[in-house]
């Protein structure tokens, strides 16, 4: 049988390589940060993490995973409820709910295992999810997993509208439309990234609460890509958009501005917190986060309680990098978060551009379907506090001479 599927599975391989979509891993040769080295020793400026506070090697955070795993252990071998839950894990649980304002949280080994196991436990068929059509795929798999009805409005629109939808031809709808159909259900619920990972654009989440208050329903974002530095004191989209305690469910991840590990949490209210505890298949199935995690994660944390140093460095960087390529002439997704977009539409040019770049010491990476729509691809840069303003100019320099060699700007 797998003859068969081996030529199969090898024709699908030429399609993509043939369509310019194969997405080849480079390979680093050193830990994480501003400056990295690939394999074969040449040492490049990354702007392509979600290191977004230069923390993924930071000293304090180092330290503390080996002292957590020096006198804790490598790992659990085992589910929280059974033998894997340590004094640490609800100091972390603590923290995490402490930092995001919430009554609680709870951890899972990934965001994408928070997101999906947040769905099922809370709605059965009789109850609606409300989702935005560019949401995460974690929590696209955790809706799918779900039996609740469903309803997808069409991103950043949330109007009482139904129209058709000039990029995919299809009826599009707006949230206060959603809504307004799912009424009837026993409780709805609207889902939402607080950042959207591949435009870098916020949720209007002051409109999004206001409007889910109108029709009783309930509000949860996924802030992977906002913890830690989005808001006046890094606490995220509701701080940035004014709504701190107005969202039910917050999930997020440790795996990037908090230090780049991995790890997960469910920050909501007490009972939904408790009653995750009881129901929530990905955490009653998967081991417990490595005790090496817990601590560098719990140093992560502190340390941002302390200052906002990092995030008000982060702010000033990604202004320098969007003025710049802006002033270059290139076409950047408007907006004030690090991750920036530069919009290249076709696929083998975003990854042709991404090589060339790394040839001049930078590191990028192309992106094109389906992690992105067919005809939206491009170059999704990262800004990093961890970059010095000669870092920052020195990729706009090498931006501006591969982008005339290919024609992109003039």
């Amino acid at each position: 049988m797998y003859g068969a599927m081996k030529d199969d599975l090898r024709k699908k391989l030429d399609a993509i390589r043939a369509e310019g979509l194969y997405k080849a891993e480079r390979v680093i040769a050193t830990p994480q940060g501003a400056r990295i080295r690939v394999r074969g020793g040449k040492e490049v400026l990354n702007f392509c993490a979600n290191n977004y506070l230069g923390l993924a090697n930071h000293p304090a955070i180092r330290e503390a995973s080996r002292k957590a795993q020096d006198e804790w252990g490598y790992g659990l071998s085992s589910v929280r409820f059974i033998c894997g839950t340590q004094e640490p894990h609800k100091l972390l649980e603590k923290a995490a709910a402490d930092f995001l304002g919430t009554e609680d949280a709870i951890l899972f080994s990934s965001c994408f295992d928070a997101n999906g196991g947040v769905f099922e436990p809370l709605l059965d068929e009789d109850c609606a999810i409300i989702t935005d059509s560019l949401n995460h795929a974690s929590i696209i798999d955790g809706v799918r997993l779900c039996k609740a009805k469903r309803w997808i409005w069409k991103h950043g629109d949330l109007r009482d509208t139904e129209e058709i939808d000039p990029d995919t031809g299809k009826p599009a709808k707006g949230l206060e439309r959603c809504l307004k159909e799912a009424a009837s259900c026993r409780y709805r619920m609207v889902a939402t990234d607080g950042v959207f990972s591949m435009d870098g654009d916020i949720a209007d989440l002051a409109s999004v609460c206001d409007l889910a208050e109108k029709y009783g329903a309930l509000v949860m974002v996924d802030d992977s890509h906002a913890t830690g530095f989005v808001g006046r004191t890094g606490r995220g989209t509701p701080e940035h958009c004014g709504v701190s305690g107005r969202v039910d469910i917050l999930t997020t991840t440790f795996g990037k501005a908090l230090g780049g590990a991995s790890g997960g949490v469910v920050a909501a209210r007490a009972e939904i917190v408790e009653y995750l505890r009881q129901k929530a298949r990905p955490y009653l199935f998967s081991n417990t986060l490595a005790p090496g995690i817990v601590g560098g994660t719990l140093a992560a944390l502190d340390l941002l309680s302390g200052s906002t140093e990092l995030r008000d460095r982060l702010e000033a960087n990604t202004r320098r990098f969007r003025e710049g390529m802006t002033a270059a002439g290139f076409d950047i997704r408007p907006g004030v978060h690090p991750i920036v977009p530069v919009m290249l539409y076709q696929e083998k040019l975003a990854h042709d551009m991404a090589d060339r770049l790394l040839d001049e010491g930078i590191y990028v990476i192309g992106f094109s379907f389906p992690v992105v729509p067919r005809g939206k691809a491009r170059i999704r840069v990262q800004i990093s506090a961890a970059h010095s303003d000669a870092d920052i100019d020195r990729a706009l320099e090498a931006f501006r001479k591969v982008g005339r060699e290919m024609g992109v700007v003039k």
